[in-house]
């Protein structure tokens, strides 16, 4: 399964620092954000994740999180 999501990270090491959150809370699922493209992309890739609980995370962390359908 592949989720993507919208946010507003504009900063790798705003980035990096979620990255090693989500891979905390879903350690079996890849993750990467696209900060190049203008909705600052994350895609989850994997079996064991809950798209609404990564959306969570990042707000609970300050950031702004929506799936993209």
């Amino acid at each position: 399964m592949v989720e993507v999501f919208k946010t507003n990270v504009k900063y790798q090491s705003q980035a990096q620092g979620l990255l090693t959150l989500l891979r905390q809370y879903f350690p079996k699922s890849r993750a990467n954000f696209d900060l190049d493209d203008c909705d600052k992309i994350l895609r989850i890739q994997g079996d064991e994740f809950c798209p609404v609980k990564i959306a969570e995370l990042l707000k609970t962390n300050g950031f702004e999180c929506y799936i993209l359908d």
